[in-house]
């Protein structure tokens, strides 16, 4: 049986504009209660900000996050699929490209996100990645 992205993915995801801020970024997330936010250039994708890109490159580095962009610390070199491909395509790409998220788009349109947790909780719901991914999140 198939199952297509667009019923694992989770649709509307955070999007932040390029010109958007570290601060801004982190706000945006906790708001919203993710880690990931996509960055959008005229409404299309241009890069992908997680909490631990926030973190590792500014927090760690010691850099100002009022002053450092978003996408200057965002993973930009992306690969991202359709709603309507298969999450099997999902599951591959990702571990070829060895990534933890993957942005799904309509004409470079962000539309939703899928992570390695909604996979396995559609996929794999007996296994423990799965069990983790479903449980209510720490406050």
């Amino acid at each position: 049986m198939s199952v297509s992205i667009r019923e694992v993915m989770t649709k509307d995801p955070i999007t932040i504009e390029e010109s958007a801020t570290v601060v801004e970024a982190a706000k945006a997330m906790k708001q919203a209660d993710v880690g990931p936010a996509l960055i959008t250039r005229n409404g299309e994708l241009a890069g992908i900000v997680t909490d631990r890109d926030i973190a590792v490159r500014v927090v760690a580095e010691g850099q100002d996050p009022n002053s450092v962009k978003a996408i200057d610390i965002a993973s930009t070199d992306l690969v991202a699929l359709s709603p309507d491909d298969d999450a099997g395509d999902a599951v591959k790409l990702m571990r070829e490209k060895n990534i933890r998220r993957l942005p799904i788009v309509e004409g470079n349109q962000p539309v939703g996100i899928v992570s390695l947790g909604d996979l396995a909780v559609s996929l794999d719901s007996g296994s423990g990645l799965a069990d983790i991914s479903a449980a209510p999140p720490n406050n």
